[in-house]
């Protein structure tokens, strides 16, 4: 599918509040058939998901350690994390050390899964995850690890207001571009 087709079928989708704010750009190599060229998305006229860019205001991790001392990521730790630590300690750690060490692990868990998606992302070509997005149901984009995918569920006109109000939880451990398109997109409701 040529990027005209796809670029109008993607903003076809687009939520009406966003029509006009969020633009999909694609500049072209004309003379380069054999390369797939830079893909981004932009908003406001701002380049908002393009990881080169060194005046893009998301952060983007390098390591896992910035991931675990991030404050704005908040990793909940269910009663079953500390059983598995529990377990695995044989019952000799106080119970509020249970707790650091459960909530540890998760964010190790966490930062993996982070820094995978955002490896997979530096390396995909938009034009196939695009393709991709329009292939599947949006529940499969919304709960993918691909961010390109969360983004462009998010901006969709088919997620409702409620859904976006109901998903305010699980958007937190998502990457810092979900989350910022996840509030782009609650700001318009």
């Amino acid at each position: 599918m040529s990027w005209s087709k796809l670029k109008q079928q993607l903003e076809g989708f687009l939520s009406p509040a966003l029509n006009g704010r969020v633009e999909y750009r694609a500049p072209g190599y004309r003379y380069l058939p054999d390369k797939s060229g830079i893909c981004y998305i932009t908003v406001d006229k701002k380049n908002i998901l393009h990881m080169r860019d060194k005046t893009n205001p998301i952060r983007w991790y390098h390591t896992e350690l910035e991931i675990k001392n991030d404050p704005d990521i908040q990793v909940l730790v269910s009663s079953d994390d500390i059983e598995a630590v529990r377990a695995g300690t044989k019952g000799t750690v106080p119970e509020d050390r249970l707790i650091v060490m459960a909530r540890s692990r998760k964010m190790t868990e966490h930062a993996k899964e982070l820094l995978s998606a955002q490896a997979s992302l530096s390396k995909s070509n938009f034009i196939v995850a695009a393709n991709q997005y329009l292939s599947t149901s949006i529940e499969e984009s919304l709960e993918s690890h691909d961010i390109l995918l969360n983004v462009l569920a998010l901006v969709d006109r088919r997620v409702g207001k409620k859904r976006i109000l109901n998903m305010s939880e699980k958007i937190k451990l998502k990457h810092p571009i979900v989350q910022y398109f996840y509030e782009l997109r609650r700001s318009t409701l």
